[in-house]
């Protein structure tokens, strides 16, 4: 898995790529920490290149959006595609989330 940050200015644009699983999931869940530690409160995060997502990637993510909202930050998911928009379908966390079709869109959603 590939994470890498893009400040705009609203919001960091967190894009995720290949596989979100028992293995990498950690490395997620330590980098959003990391940048909430760091200050940062609003997040998109991109979804377009990830190939897969398992329920510990899925467990990550609602432990990471807990955190972001406990600090009154804000979430929002874009690019959910193929295999990945499938598992969030399955799952419910398409209901549980707020999702955009692109990054633009959920970066003018973004409250402020």
């Amino acid at each position: 898995m590939t994470i890498e940050t893009i400040k705009q200015t609203s919001a960091l644009v967190v894009a995720v790529s290949g596989r979100m699983d028992a293995v990498t999931a950690p490395e997620y869940e330590k980098k959003i920490n990391e940048l909430l530690d760091s200050g940062e409160v609003s997040y998109v995060v991109d979804f377009g290149q990830l190939e897969y997502i398992s329920s510990a990637g899925l467990r990550a993510l609602l432990s990471t959006t807990r955190r972001i909202r406990d600090k009154q930050g804000c979430i929002l998911l874009a690019n959910i595609v193929g295999n990945v928009k499938e598992v969030f379908e399955m799952s419910g966390f398409g209901s549980i989330f707020t999702v955009h079709a692109t990054v633009d869109q959920a970066l003018k959603m973004l409250p402020g």
